[in-house]
């Protein structure tokens, strides 16, 4: 299978050259490794001269093409003519030797997906358990493991406002749970969303969606709506097998008040993709979701978080914009 990787980076030569550093490492390469770079200076173009890649594609973008989104679909116009998959990683993620073949390997397993999403290494705690294990109200059962629900999910359960989908599905009130709930089984796992950072669609999905401009700049959401809009076309998974580090790479990420604001405004706009006419009791949970999880950043920013202030107050602006903006009062 012919496939094309597609890296946008933005100031970020560093994480960048660990990335490929991976990609050097892996044990089926890309057909192609496109790389599209918004950066403001010359570091990352002069630290790719320095490293030899297979199959190199190196494209500078003005002003014009930056962000995220605009970077992506710069790539996929650009990728060759020949390609059938096309991959996307984040600029901050470290491949494990066998991503590339576990990844492409699910589209012969699952000859339906139109998109394939990979599963992030993290410091989860996990524990195999029998079918009839009964999870603690402060534990999370999937698929024979077990694991521990965070203090949030835990509040909101108390609070009736956690999910009642499985992981990578969006319940009718929003805040699902993310693919980081799957457990490390190494199976495929049917899905609707995945991170987009680790991601790969069929180059003729490209045809019918593109990203989408709403999202500008860092594009918070960005994967989720792309991937709700073509679950509408057909089947998504994510390959628990095809594993990566992800080092959430603090330069090029938007202040934290500008985070916030975006978690409310562009979740909203994800949200009703999905589900564009909700009930009343959906509509109540959502809001009463948001505000719960407003106040929580509030407290860690009092408990000494410096970063949980300005997001909570980000936060509260964007809620403001619900009933005040005419862009956003249509919940």
């Amino acid at each position: 299978m012919i496939f094309s990787l597609i890296v946008c980076t933005y100031n970020r030569p560093a994480a960048l050259m660990n990335l490929l550093k991976s990609l050097k490492q892996q044990s089926l390469y890309p057909n192609e490794v496109v790389i599209i770079d918004g950066s403001e200076n010359n570091d990352t173009e002069e630290a790719i001269n320095k490293i030899e890649i297979n199959n190199l594609q190196y494209y500078r973008v003005g002003e014009n093409y930056r962000g995220l989104t605009r970077q992506r679909n710069y790539g996929v116009e650009r990728v060759h003519q020949q390609t059938e998959v096309i991959c996307f990683l984040d600029d901050d993620i470290v491949l494990e030797p066998d991503y590339f073949s576990s990844l492409i390997s699910t589209y012969k397993t699952k000859p339906e997906a139109i998109a394939v999403g990979g599963w992030i290494i993290d410091n989860t705690h996990w524990e195999k358990a029998n079918d009839n294990y009964k999870p603690a109200f402060n534990e999370f059962f999937i698929d024979g493991y077990v694991r521990k629900l965070g203090q949030r999910n835990v509040l909101r359960k108390r609070l009736g406002l956690l999910s009642n989908k499985p992981p990578g599905y969006m319940p009718e009130f929003s805040h699902g749970f993310s693919t980081g709930f799957l457990p490390p089984s190494r199976k495929s796992y049917e899905v609707e969303f995945f991170m987009g950072g680790v991601s790969s669609y069929r180059k003729s999905l490209f045809q019918k969606i593109r990203f989408s401009s709403y999202f500008e700049g860092y594009g918070l959401y960005e994967d989720m709506d792309f991937c709700l809009r073509a679950s509408k076309i057909g089947k998504l998974y994510v390959n628990t097998d095809a594993r990566v580090l992800h080092f959430h790479e603090e330069s090029g990420r938007p202040d934290y008040y500008k985070y916030g604001k975006m978690v409310i405004e562009n979740g909203l706009y994800v949200w009703k993709i999905k589900y564009p006419k909700s009930g009343i009791k959906s509509k109540i949970k959502y809001i009463s979701i948001d505000i719960t999880l407003m106040l929580i950043r509030l407290f860690n920013g009092l408990s000494g978080d410096k970063n949980g202030i300005r997001d909570s107050l980000g936060r509260l602006n964007g809620l403001w914009s619900l009933l005040v903006n005419k862009k956003f009062r249509d919940v």
